[in-house]
């Protein structure tokens, strides 16, 4: 069956995107390169790397809440207006050398409050903009995937160490330049369906509702699962992989540059062949298929001897990723109804970033007890019982009964005045798309 085009306005988003995207991976080499200009210490600089998260971790389902009630493209266009500002004003900080750690926790705390809202938009908007065909999402979701990873795992990091280097305020002022120009991109996007708010009802009860609408649900349990136990898994990895490398595979900062480019490689090509393995096997098929090629590739990063079997295990893992993050997001997106879409990717999202420090613990903890291999082997077991555990829970068979429920339902009712999740069976009214 051929398959639709991607309308104009997805090209806008992508740009928007792309840039922004570019302008989080210069933040990202050049936020921790400033605060070592402002100290050394370890406990203060923890304090700008954890103001980072927080956001997450206190206000992730409200957020969603609030995306719920507000107009999306409205949402997110003034998100990346006010973090323009945010960097402006810590630009100028940094100019007449009033920079501190105070103020440079909190600029990371609001910016990562406004990627909570900006993000959550997004992933509720992309459905109104596709009209949620599921094959349309899948592959817009892998060339977003793709656009992100390129921008800020490739390009933006260099350029974020390059831009420090003439000056502090420089690589500020490029991340503020690229959000004007993804909130102007996403200002001439065309309007989404409006959010049928009930002023009647509390926003805290309208967030446990959303939560309560993923936990009910076996499909998009299995969905948010994975990635809160990938995120403990992949975070015991990563605590330890730079030390791994340089003592059990003898190599160095270019050395191990070099791994993690491999991991961003291997998650390009997956994001690229998502949709051919989800054609070819079906969604719930595949998502077990990648999720089971992510733990394998683990434990082949834990045996790996040299850097070249560690850096293939590192791009096979990476493309497992790739695939999964294109597929589970396309699919979820598929099957929520409009008015959850907000919460239900923030709760999923909340999930991930809780489960993130347990797996920093996870690996210190072992790499101190045992063995710095024994990290490692214990994320790939973790990665193939989650699999093991979801695979029951995301079959093609339930893929495909949600999705054709969510095709004969145009607007799911909405009883979560009881705090239960919405029946599907029960029409609503909402205004004409």
């Amino acid at each position: 069956m051929r398959v639709a085009k991607l309308p104009p306005g997805f090209g806008r988003l992508w740009t928007a995107q792309t840039v922004s995207s570019f302008g989080d991976g210069v933040m990202h080499a050049a936020l921790p390169l400033l605060a070592l200009t402002l100290t050394r210490d370890p406990m203060a600089l923890a304090v700008v790397t954890a103001a980072g998260t927080l956001p997450w971790l206190l206000f992730g389902v409200l957020g969603g809440a609030l995306v719920d009630r507000w107009d999306r493209r409205r949402t997110m266009w003034i998100t990346d207006v006010a973090r323009a500002v945010l960097l402006t004003v810590l630009a100028a900080a940094a100019w007449f050398d009033v920079l501190g750690v105070p103020l440079l926790a909190a600029v990371a705390f609001l910016l990562s409050l406004g990627g909570l809202f900006f993000d959550t938009a997004a992933t509720a908007y992309l459905p109104d903009l596709l009209g949620r065909e599921p094959a349309l999402l899948q592959r817009a979701n892998a060339r977003l995937r793709g656009a992100q990873t390129a921008a800020s795992g490739f390009a933006g990091p260099p350029a974020g160490s390059a831009l420090l280097a003439l000056g502090r305020a420089v690589p500020l002022l490029a991340d503020a330049v690229s959000f004007v120009v993804s909130a102007f991109l996403v200002r001439s996007l065309p309007a989404g369906p409006q959010p049928v708010a009930d002023a009647r009802e509390s926003l805290l009860r309208q967030a446990r509702a959303g939560a309560a609408y993923v936990f009910r649900d076996r499909l998009l349990l299995g969905l948010a699962l994975r990635p809160a136990v990938g995120n403990v898994a992949f975070l015991a990895v990563e605590t330890v992989l730079a030390l791994f490398a340089h003592e059990r595979l003898g190599i160095g900062t270019f050395g191990f540059g070099l791994l993690l480019t491999a991991e961003a490689a291997g998650g390009l090509a997956g994001a690229g062949v998502a949709s051919f393995l989800g054609r070819r096997l079906g969604t719930g098929t595949a998502l077990t298929c990648t999720a089971t090629v992510e733990g394998l590739a683990v434990l082949g990063l834990a045996t790996a001897p040299d850097p070249y079997v560690a850096g293939l295990a590192l791009a096979v893992c990476g493309a497992g990723m790739g695939a999964t993050m294109v597929l589970g997001p396309s699919l979820r997106q598929a099957i929520v109804p409009a008015h959850l879409m907000g919460r239900v990717a923030s709760t999923s999202r909340m999930l991930a970033m809780c489960a993130a420090p347990f797996g920093a613990f996870l690996g210190g903890w072992l790499a101190t007890t045992s063995d710095i291999r024994t990290p490692i082997y214990a994320a790939g077991c973790l990665l193939l019982t989650m699999t093991a555990v979801t695979a029951t829970m995301t079959t093609n068979r339930r893929v495909e009964a949600a999705l054709a429920k969510a095709a004969t339902t145009s607007e799911p009712g909405r009883p979560e005045a009881q705090g239960g999740a919405p029946d599907v069976r029960r029409p609503t009214e909402v205004p004409a798309r």
